[in-house]
This record gives C-alpha cells, structure tokens and sequence, in this order.
C-alpha cells in the first residue's frame, strides 16, 4: 500500500481504528476522521480520540493524518475531500465506517414504542453519513482505476436475514450491505470495487468495558457471556482490510458482503493472539444450529 491514500471515516475507536492502522502497518498515508478529538467528545461519550488513532496509523508505519469531521455535514466532508485532493492528489480507498448508534438501540421494542428521534438518529449516522461520505468521496477515488470502497456494518448478508429485533437497527445493519451491492454496479465501468464487510464478535473499546475486562484479559468475561469465547480483536477486521486493499485482484469481491473469519481463510492472515475465530460458523452451527462444540473448534 506504499504510496497509497485511504480515508477512513469514522476511525476514532473499534474496527475503524484497526482498519486505519493495519492500512498504515501497510505503508498508505491514511486519512482518520471522528468527532471526539482531545478537544471535544462527540455524544458517544468515549474517550478514544482521532488524534490518536492517527499517532498509531504514523507508528505502525504509514502516515496518519486526524481530520474532525462530522459526516452528517455536507459541507465538512465537502472539504475533507478536497482537502485529500489538495494534500494527495487521489484516493485509492474509502472505508465507510461511521456508526456510533449503540447507545441508541432499544432492543426488543416494536417501532410504535421506540423512541421515534433515536430510531431516526440511527439511520441518519449509518446510512446517511456513508451515502454523504461517497458522494463527495467516489469522484475523486475513481480518477484512477482500482479504487475500494469497504462499507462497514455488522453481520453478513446471510446472518442478517435474521431479524435484529429493532427495526431501526435492523435497516442499519443491512443498508451498508445493499450500500456495496449497488456502488459495485456504478465503480464498474471505473475499475472499481465495493465491498461490505462484518467483524465477528468484536472486542471494541466499548464492549471490553461492558464486561469489565481489558484486552490482556477478556476471557475472563466468557463467565458472564460463553459466546464470547469466539469474540475477536479489532485487528483482525483490519487485517481483511489491509489485506483486501492491497489484492490487485480485489474485484473478485465486488458487490459481495463477507466476514473478517472469511477473509481470513482467503489472505492467511491471523488475529493478534494466533488465533483464527469463525464467528459466523460459530453461529450458524452451535448457537442456532444446535450443534454441541466448543467455540475453541472454531478458532
């Protein structure tokens, strides 16, 4: 990826920041944006800031470069682009990655009995953003052929088929797959490829604090939840990624919507302790399928 642009919107924590930094570990100059900087949180209310996914993205090798940026504002991600464009002169990738609705999420509540402004804000940052954050973005990623467009939700088209019991977060877990599906189409003629894709059970920031745990010592909240045995690091998603980026034959996934343990298989590649988790086989096979075995076996 030496001598590559990327943008990753919405890089602050998670997978968007693995994403960043495993495009980085790769050698591409990598644009990060956010709302929480060392200034400001945005309302998520978490302290990971976009300063210092950039920091990670420059120590692991590339160049990271921090833009605040809200992409519910045309205008702000209007002059984010022209900013790459500027400083760049072309974008070789886009990561549609901005979510932040978590706290928003009323599960198992019909749509009469949601909170109608939460259910509304959750489509507006998930599909929204990303459609805002293409527009501007894709004139510029096309100049050259070869460009990638990774839209980021959770859960592949097939296990989405299952409801997620919240219609809001239903339609925002499934637009990004149809996101790809469709900007597949219009990057064709430009050489383009869209790919949507998924983390398994991920052990974000937010969600190693929900149990009470840190990176060094998350098996220790399999007590409290045990299909959190299969859970994976952001670094694996972002190691699909880097991966994905950097095959010339990248088309071949056009359109497609495909899992971090997927490409995994694909690109060998490992997550950070050695492992290599399925979530999704986990899933389908053990959790709804009724299958008896341990989620080591899908390690």
């Amino acid at each position: 990826m030496a001598g590559k642009v990327a943008l990753v919107a919405g890089a602050t924590r998670g997978a968007g920041r693995a994403m960043a930094v495993e495009l980085g570990a790769a050698g591409a100059t990598v644009y990060v944006t956010g709302r929480t900087t060392r200034a400001r949180r945005s309302e998520v209310g978490r302290p990971e800031t976009i300063e210092e996914t950039a920091e990670l993205v420059t120590a692991a090798g590339g160049t990271g470069i921090a833009v605040p940026t809200d992409h519910l504002e045309r205008e702000q991600v209007k002059a984010l682009v022209e900013r790459i464009d500027r400083e760049q002169g072309r974008l070789d990738v886009l990561v549609n990655d901005v979510w932040g609705g978590d706290h928003l999420i009323e599960f198992d509540t019909k749509v009469w009995e949601v909170d109608l402004d939460k259910g509304l804000r959750m489509l507006r940052l998930s599909v929204e953003t990303h459609a805002i954050t293409s527009h501007y973005a894709l004139p510029l990623l096309i100049r050259r052929p070869g460009g990638l467009v990774v839209e980021v939700t959770d859960g592949t088209a097939e296990f989405n088929k299952t409801y997620r019991d919240n219609l809001f977060f239903d339609l925002a877990k499934n637009a990004p797959i149809r996101m790809a599906f469709g900007l597949a189409k219009e990057l064709a003629e430009y050489g383009g490829t869209a790919v949507s894709v998924t983390p398994g059970f991920l052990r974000s920031e937010e969600m190693l604090d929900h149990f009470g745990v840190t990176e060094a010592t998350w098996r220790d909240a399999i007590a409290k939840s045990p299909h959190f045995a299969i859970a994976e690091s952001p670094r694996f998603l972002g190691r699909g990624v880097a991966s994905l980026a950097a095959d010339p034959e990248k088309g071949r996934w056009s359109g497609k919507s495909v899992s971090s343990g997927e490409l995994a298989k694909v690109y060998d590649f490992d997550d950070a302790d050695g492992s290599r988790p399925d979530c999704f086989a986990y899933f389908a096979d053990v959790v709804f399928g009724g299958k008896v075995a341990s989620a080591e076996e899908y390690r």
